[in-house]
């Protein structure tokens, strides 16, 4: 069973995995502090590169891995 949690956008980290409404997957790639708010990049599933700016405090889904779960 794939388990997701919310996270705020100053806790992500390369490596992490976003999931969206829909259950597609993107792969952080960098974070980087911009004025006020967090850039993150992403690559999909097909390879394709993407971006989005959004609030420290805003949530994301991100997939966990059940084996690096600490309890």
């Amino acid at each position: 069973m794939e388990v997701i949690e919310l996270r705020q956008t100053r806790h992500l980290r390369v490596g992490d995995t976003l999931v969206n409404a829909s259950g597609r997957a993107y792969e952080v790639t960098n974070v980087a502090r911009v004025g006020r708010g967090i850039r993150v990049q992403y690559l999909s599933d097909e390879g394709r590169a993407g971006r989005f700016t959004a609030a420290p405090d805003a949530i994301s889904r991100v997939r966990v891995d059940s084996t690096s779960r600490v309890a």
